[in-house]
């Protein structure tokens, strides 16, 4: 248990059968009236985010999140398997969870899985990937414009916008988070 009074960034509770994770708090002592807990709330589900205010005393039930390494093996129409690389267990994660987080890995490279009570409810992947490009147009001489750009499809299938020197069969690093190009490999 913690109390309101005791809230620390990251910190994450469980508020009215909610799990949220605190982005920012403010202790306010005003004038006239008891002192509050002002407080910024992501939930961390659905990614959703609120202002709640609190008494100091409230007390909330702590939230331990796991965050566990693991391998994504392959994905069999609307499930996608996972596989701990220390006990070789595997969990199959349907695609709503997954969503678009997985566009840029290929299978049997390494992803955290971020779980609350045994469900897992995000994946975060490598922070850059190196993939190769399976089509992209040609780049013409003199189409040297400041920072000149064209669509590329990666082998895992997803689109990324490349400068116009990139060729196809070329290796290139993706930032994961933005999906930006980040250099030849």
């Amino acid at each position: 248990m913690v109390s309101a009074g005791d809230f620390k960034n990251g910190l994450t509770v469980e508020i009215e059968g909610n799990v949220y994770q605190i982005m920012e708090f403010q202790h306010v002592k005003p004038g006239k009236g008891a002192a509050f807990v002002r407080t910024k709330l992501k939930n961390i589900i659905n990614g959703g985010v609120v202002e709640k205010t609190f008494r100091p005393t409230e007390k909330f039930e702590n939230a331990h999140i796991e965050r566990k390494e693991m391998q994504y093996l392959y994905n069999d129409g609307d499930l996608f398997y996972f596989m701990d690389t220390a006990t070789f267990d595997q969990i199959a994660v349907n695609a709503d969870t997954v969503g678009d987080s997985l566009k840029f890995v290929k299978e049997n490279e390494n992803v955290k899985l971020s779980s609350y009570q045994g469900s897992v409810f995000a994946i975060e992947p490598p922070l850059s990937v190196e993939l190769l490009i399976v089509e992209t147009e040609p780049g013409f001489k003199g189409d040297t414009a400041q920072g000149a750009t064209k669509p590329a499809i990666v082998e895992t299938g997803a689109q990324v916008m490349v400068p116009l020197f990139v060729e196809q069969e070329d290796k290139i690093k993706i930032d994961t988070r933005t999906g930006e190009y980040l250099s030849r490999a």
